[in-house]
């Protein structure tokens, strides 16, 4: 089976590549009846050269390839018909951006993969980016803070390096007494977690947050559980939270109330409760004046959150009493660092993550008879009709969506 790591052509440049040479390396000698051949690129944070060095033939001719690994959402025209792709799709939520895309890998009699949709047999997903994104998101959140309020100044993380350059560039701050609140407890969370650790800021229960003033930085975690609660008062399940979370109402609030800063790594489901809404942000025992929503849904869970903002323009201010997006340092605003595509700007680690877990459970499963069934599960098309898991895209598709 030949595989190709395809050049990434969606604007704007991403230079993530699923692969970095030393894991494709890797990949190569774990799977000797495996070929994999790298499209020529010079957009990615590896070279052709460094693909090269590793013994790997880099052309721009890859028709002869059955399986196509990328990124991001590859343009229409660039399609190869009747093959397989692997790529972050953006349409199993029904984007409207991306319906002709779904439509034409249809079209093509292609076999799409999309990388959010590759699951365990419990649900959750085997790979992601997420864990960068959270790395990112807590680090622009703090370089938000110095800029606002004149305390320091941090370079873009897209000049750094790598993360050892981003721990040294924080290790050089000196952070207020502050009040920080970090939701989830997932990968985005583990990667903030990380940043605040590193600055050795204390983490501190919820009892003792929700209770108690310090004299020095502090964070707390939470889970859906301790920001929701059951409608009906009776104790709640995250089990069946994430089943159906129709029978909650947010408990938000109250740590509204004592926290400066807030870093959003929560995961949000449908009919979930938002956490706060616009009327929460207006009320006077509300206290949050910077949020990092690395989460970054639109117009959902996180009120302040009017739009995505860009790793050009990663800040600006929500006025909660007008409800409308201000300079990101106008007095009384809440500062809001909204970027949705965070990882980019750590390419070089988080393409080399990417490629440990690619190549942990999807290389394995072409060469297993796919025995955990992560091949199955993760499919979206074949034989130019959706997979039944799918199916519920078939109205999408169609244009009655």
């Amino acid at each position: 089976m030949q595989f190709a790591i395809i050049k990434e052509r969606k604007n704007p440049p991403d230079r993530r590549v699923v692969f970095a040479p030393l894991k494709l390396a890797e990949a190569q000698k774990e799977f000797t009846e495996a070929t994999f051949k790298v499209e020529s690129s010079d957009g990615r944070v590896f070279s052709d050269e460094q693909y090269k060095e590793e013994g790997f033939e880099v052309t721009n001719h890859i028709d002869d390839c059955d399986v196509m690994i990328g990124v991001k959402e590859v343009p229409i025209e660039n399609l190869i018909p009747n093959k397989k792709y692997f790529f972050f799709s953006h349409t199993i939520k029904k984007q409207p951006y991306n319906r002709k895309l779904l439509k034409a890998i249809l079209e093509k009699n292609i076999e799409l993969y999309d990388h959010e949709t590759i699951i365990g047999s419990n649900g959750f997903r085997l790979i992601g980016f997420g864990y960068y994104a959270g790395l990112v998101g807590a680090y622009n959140g703090f370089r938000a803070l110095g800029l606002r309020d004149g305390l320091f100044n941090l370079p873009k993380v897209e000049s750094l390096e790598d993360l050892n350059a981003v721990k040294a560039a924080l290790d050089k701050i000196k952070l207020p007494s502050i009040k920080i609140l970090l939701s989830g407890t997932g990968k985005v969370a583990r990667g903030a977690k990380e940043i605040l650790d590193h600055l050795k800021i204390k983490q501190v229960s919820d009892a003792l947050y929700l209770t108690s003033k310090f004299t020095e930085p502090v964070y707390c975690l939470v889970d859906v559980m301790e920001y929701s609660k059951r409608k009906d008062g009776k104790v709640g399940n995250t089990g069946e939270f994430y089943k159906d979370a129709t029978g909650y109402e947010s408990n938000f609030m109250p740590y509204a109330k004592e926290t400066d800063f807030f870093i959003a790594g929560h995961f949000y489901g449908t009919g979930a409760p938002y956490l706060f809404t616009r009327e929460d942000a207006k009320s006077p025992d509300f206290n949050i004046n910077l949020v990092a929503d690395i989460s970054c849904d639109v117009d959902g869970p996180v009120a302040s959150t009017l739009r995505a903002s860009t790793i050009a323009e990663p800040f600006y201010g929500y006025d909660p009493q007008s409800e409308s997006e201000v300079a990101f340092n106008a007095k009384g605003a809440i500062t809001v660092m909204a970027v949705d595509n965070l990882p980019c700007e750590l390419p070089k680690d988080a393409s080399e993550g990417f490629g440990e877990q690619f190549l942990q459970h999807v290389i394995p499963a072409f060469f297993n008879n796919d025995v955990n069934g992560v091949l199955e599960r993760a499919r979206i098309t074949k034989n130019g009709k959706l997979t039944e898991r799918f199916s519920y895209l078939q109205d999408f598709v169609n244009g009655k969506e």
